[in-house]
């Protein structure tokens, strides 16, 4: 072939060499229509879902005008705000809302903080077990936990007569920490035995805790080293790596920068794996509830959490040795109250309780 007729299909590979890929979509992100602006929100197996899916309330709620409904027997949030709440459920890839009255709402979601808890927290419910903080003292000119207190309801023999089911109480001191921070306390299971995760604090810092039953009873049986300000925030725990072990991530700020950590539980101690900058869990002020949820997916479990200054949701992987942002959805107003995961794989959806009070909805596979 002759020079010249070679020159178009040079100009033709210059042009799709010089020409940029097509970037990865962004998640879509939609704002619900509710008639209330909310202000709390609880995602899959909360303790408000369970108690709201139990109560009998959603028969006779009444469904928003265009919706269906929550779906019959599957996973729902809750959200609720001074002027009323709505159960939300995913129905043929759509959040649905079913509106509920306020009062119902709050009336279960009071047992989120048993008597003698401290005052706004809410405690860890799985299974026959359960942890909350309480004893209030003051730390860093802010309001700490003295004791954790763990609950375990355990087995009634079968019998003719009604007997109450007993529960054995244990009290969890965090020294040598003054007092344990308001972080919510998390159960989780490490090597098939129950453990409870919370965060200690001191007048340096904060620091990771777990807590296990041993034959003298439960007690820290490991702790990170203290980081310096605001105290840590336990983001989620999972095998985030897809190697059949737990890991537990969480942000917090050791030199000035938001950042999150991964971490594995082995041996009785604590190692870090994997840290990035630029992503932060801890709702605005103190004791607020994490801004965090997992997202099963391809084997494994990625992370939604909000980037440092909260403006948009990103979703993580934390596996094959690397902290990788997949996608980043921007926000039309800060996350602020709650980040919670309805469904699973490609149809899962992201809710957001956003600063304005709106539900932000996240499709995190457009």
């Amino acid at each position: 072939m002759s020079e010249r007729g070679r020159s178009p299909a040079r100009l033709v590979a210059l042009l799709l060499v010089a020409l940029p890929l097509p970037a990865a979509a962004e998640p879509a992100v939609t704002i619900l229509d509710l008639p209330f602006s909310a202000s709390a929100l609880r995602g899959p197996g909360s303790e408000v879902a369970i108690a709201v899916a139990t109560s009998g309330l959603l028969p006779l709620a009444r469904p928003k005008p265009g919706g269906t409904g929550a779906a019959e027997g599957g996973p729902i949030a809750v959200v609720w705000g001074e002027a009323g709440g709505a159960v939300l459920a995913l129905v043929d890839g759509h959040v649905t809302a079913t509106l509920l009255g306020r009062e119902a709402v709050e009336g279960l979601a009071a047992a989120e903080t048993p008597r003698g808890a401290l005052p706004g927290s809410r405690r860890a419910l799985s299974g026959a077990l359960s942890a909350h903080l309480a004893e209030p003292v003051t730390v860093r000119g802010r309001l700490g936990a003295g004791a954790l207190v763990i609950r375990e309801r355990k087995a009634v023999p079968m019998s003719a007569e009604p007997k109450a089911v007993p529960v054995a109480t244990a009290t969890v001191r965090p020294a040598p920490d003054p007092a344990f921070a308001p972080r919510a306390p998390r159960i989780a299971a490490f090597d098939g035995r129950p453990a409870i995760l919370a965060v200690g604090e001191t007048e340096d810092g904060s620091s990771l805790m777990v807590v296990e039953p041993a034959e003298s009873g439960w007690s820290v049986r490991a702790r990170s080293p203290a980081e310096p300000g605001r105290p840590l925030q336990v983001a989620g725990v999972a095998d985030f790596s897809g190697t059949g072990r737990m890991q537990v991530a969480a942000t917090g700020s050791a030199d000035g920068t938001a950042r999150l950590r991964l971490w594995a539980y082995e041996g009785g101690a604590l190692r870090p794996l994997l840290s990035a900058p630029g992503y932060d869990a801890a709702a605005p002020g103190e004791g607020g509830p994490d801004l965090a949820a997992l997202l099963p997916r391809d084997g494994a479990v990625d992370l939604a959490v909000p980037v440092a200054d909260r403006s948009a949701l990103a979703i993580v992987s934390l596996k094959k040795g690397a902290i990788t942002e997949r996608a980043r959805a921007p926000l039309p107003a800060p996350a602020a109250f709650g980040v919670a995961t309805l469904g699973a794989g490609a149809a899962a959806r992201l809710l957001v309780g956003l600063a304005d009070g709106r539900i932000a909805v996240v499709n995190p596979n457009p």
